[in-house]
């Protein structure tokens, strides 16, 4: 609790976010004055697949359209991490433009026991499932990872098309009030280790 209490004296009157434990929820509203706004679900499927015509790779996607675009779904300009977010060893990062304009785009990458989706941000469910199954094709019969905002109803409703099965719930916290994100084009979340 003391190095939980540095960090919010060093953070200041900054809107912290995190992803707590359902078992926690309580002491982090009690102790620390966060207030609860949703839950998250954590998704396990398979790999495997074909690639949907039409993908491109992210590095093919001006970087200035990806960083505009992220920003609708994550409460700050990223660039720096986002950088290096893309281009991450043992990882996939695949986009869909129409005319010119990103509609999605998502990354995969290894972790400790298979691969994690995250982020994955579409403008609709139909582009969603293109970039999803581009990812999920990317590595073929590997255990994948997708964590899914429950009030996202239309992320859960193609994690669940898709076979995947809950494996645990996380409670999305913040210190202040909930940003002002199209939450409804989150259909994976980038890392609740990040943010």
């Amino acid at each position: 609790m003391k190095l939980t209490e540095k960090c919010l004296e060093h953070l200041g009157d900054r809107n912290i976010g995190l992803d707590g434990v359902v078992e926690n929820e309580e002491k982090y509203q009690k102790a620390m004055k966060f207030k609860s706004s949703y839950s998250n679900l954590r998704y396990q499927g398979k790999g495997g697949g074909e690639t949907p015509d039409g993908m491109v790779k992210v590095s093919e996607v001006p970087f200035g359209k990806l960083l505009e675009y992220d920003r609708r779904m994550f409460p700050a300009l990223r660039p720096g991490f986002l950088k290096k977010w893309i281009n991450q060893p043992d990882s996939y990062a695949f986009a869909t433009l129409e005319a010119g304009d990103l509609k999605g785009y998502g990354v995969i990458r290894k972790c400790r026991v298979g691969y994690k989706i995250g982020p994955l941000f579409a403008n609709d469910q139909g582009t969603a499932e293109k970039i999803f199954r581009a990812l999920k094709a990317s590595v073929p019969g590997e255990f994948i990872y997708l964590d899914v905002p429950e009030p996202n109803k239309k992320a859960v409703e193609m994690a669940e098309k898709y076979n995947m099965n809950v494996m645990f719930r996380t409670i999305r916290m913040y210190s202040r009030k909930e940003p002002d994100i199209e939450l409804d084009k989150v259909y994976g979340v980038t890392s609740f280790e990040l943010g």
